[in-house]
């Protein structure tokens, strides 16, 4: 195979930042990862918060980067064509010494450069967030912050740097790493791929890549959070981003406004050993609705639709984004927790310099593709923007998803941007993620992504291999 500039390894957010803010250049750039789809790893379990910058410490790249980061998503998000709702955030005090502890973060978020930060009291509280406890006293308003998808925004970073010409193979883990007098040489399932330069973007192995190019001072520990989806009738039961004072290891159980409408409360946090562990538990929901309701007593567990787990990759207390001397050309970047989705856009900005400061030749392209095509999303648009599309398209009127009115023709452009899998096409276009969990959906789903890549329907699956969802001969019937 043809030699490479640069390999990233590593699909989720930051890899397909990095890859994106690289394909502004003249460079032959490979994006490799080891799941059916991009995204799959520790990205398609995060809640989608775009950070303010309110609660990291001054002094710590992640909060530097976290502010540059909330900054920088805008104009990301309006290039790509994504959903951006700046919401804000509240962090909530429930005693006088709490309200002091709300100056303290104030003060550091300040030092930070957080903008139009505010304390506001009960009464605002009462006008404001009227689902709020009663006990609530104030909490540290910050505007800024925001909810994003966040597999449409691995899903389109990684869209737009193909169109710029970055090369992606999935199901492509690193098997070894050679490093040789030009570069280095990856063992891949597909053969040995070549580069001048690595960036090891592996999440929660990215420990193990480090090993593979002989360097052994960071360990992963996957840190567990578990999250519970409320039904979308439960929409407005929260104005905002709602926080309780952070913990040493947690910014504790959130009550989420999310971009597509269901509320989330979560995420628990407990280190584990399994990289793979992604299970939920009894105790896992009694603290999310212990925490939840704490804030907002309305929450009732008869609200929650849907759970799932994500693993957060802890290596510190910090981010770890570094060129490595012993191995020179090898960019780490590791432990890349909270509020990693929100610092993406500059660590990616922060990777290409240090790639440049270490001999990659930057050379801008005359044409750099920076927007692409908005999706229509018949659960975001106004029902006058629905009749136009029907009129022009009446598969847009063909109604796949009852939950989410999700459309056959929204599934057929998942498929045609991408999507190999069910979940691909549910984190992408949100069918089979309403309150029926697909009981309605799946069947014609599976259907037209069959139809779609040319294949059998036994060939269908939930995540990619050994998650098939039919078996047998009569699968055709």
């Amino acid at each position: 195979m043809k030699p490479y500039d640069v390999i990233i390894i590593g699909a989720g957010v930051t890899g397909a930042a990095i890859a994106r803010e690289l394909s502004r250049y003249r460079l032959s750039v490979a994006l490799l990862e080891k799941s059916e789809e991009c995204g799959f790893g520790v990205s398609k379990s995060n809640s989608g918060i775009v950070h303010p910058g309110t609660q990291n410490p001054p002094g710590s790249l992640k909060g530097r980067l976290c502010v540059q980061g909330n900054r920088l998503m805008r104009p990301l998000a309006r290039e790509l064509g994504m959903d951006f709702k700046e919401v804000g955030e509240l962090i909530v005090a429930f005693s006088e010494q709490e309200v002091l502890r709300l100056q303290e973060l104030k003060k550091q978020a300040e030092s930070l450069g957080v903008p139009r930060l505010r304390i506001v009291d009960k009464r605002w509280l009462e006008k404001n967030e009227p689902n709020l406890s009663s006990e609530a006293l104030a909490a540290l308003y910050a505007p800024t912050a925001a909810s994003i998808s966040p597999y449409r925004l691995v899903f389109d970073l990684c869209e737009n740097a193909v169109q710029n010409g970055v090369e992606i193979f999935t199901e492509c883990p690193a098997l070894g790493i050679v490093r040789t007098g030009e570069g280095f040489q990856v063992r891949t399932p597909r053969g040995v791929l070549c580069s001048r330069y690595l960036v090891n973007a592996a999440g929660l192995y990215a420990d193990e890549i480090a090993r593979m190019c002989g360097i052994t001072d960071f360990t992963i520990t996957p840190r567990k959070g578990e999250e519970f989806i409320l039904d979308k009738k439960r929409e407005l039961i929260a104005n905002h981003l709602l926080f309780p004072l952070p913990s040493k290891i947690s910014k504790g159980i959130l009550v989420i406004k999310t971009s597509d409408g269901n509320p989330m409360i979560g995420p628990t946090a407990q280190d584990v050993s399994d990289k793979e562990d992604l299970s939920t538990s009894d105790e896992g929901l009694r603290k999310a609705l212990e925490g939840a309701r704490r804030m907002i007593p309305a929450i009732s567990q008869d609200d929650i639709i849907a759970y799932f787990s994500g693993l957060r990759p802890v290596a510190g207390e910090d981010f770890i984004i570094r060129h490595e001397d012993s191995a020179a050309g090898c960019v780490t970047v590791a432990g890349i927790q909270s509020p990693g989705l929100t610092a993406a856009p500059a660590i990616a900005r922060m990777v290409v310099r240090l790639l440049k400061d270490n001999g990659l030749a930057l050379r801008q392209k005359l044409l750099f593709r920076a927007r692409q095509r908005e999706l229509k999303h018949l659960f975001s648009i106004p029902f006058s923007e629905t009749k136009r599309l029907i009129k022009k398209d009446a598969s847009c009127g063909d109604v796949v998803c009852r939950c989410e009115m999700v459309s056959a023709q929204e599934v057929r452009d998942a498929v045609r941007r991408g999507a190999k899998t069910l979940d691909g096409i549910k984190f992408r276009t949100r069918a089979q993620a309403g309150r029926c969990h697909g009981s309605f959906c799946t069947t014609r789903v599976m259907k037209i992504l069959a139809q779609e890549r040319g294949i059998p329907l036994t060939q269908v699956t939930k995540r990619g291999k050994g998650s098939q969802i039919i078996k047998g001969d009569r699968a055709d019937a």
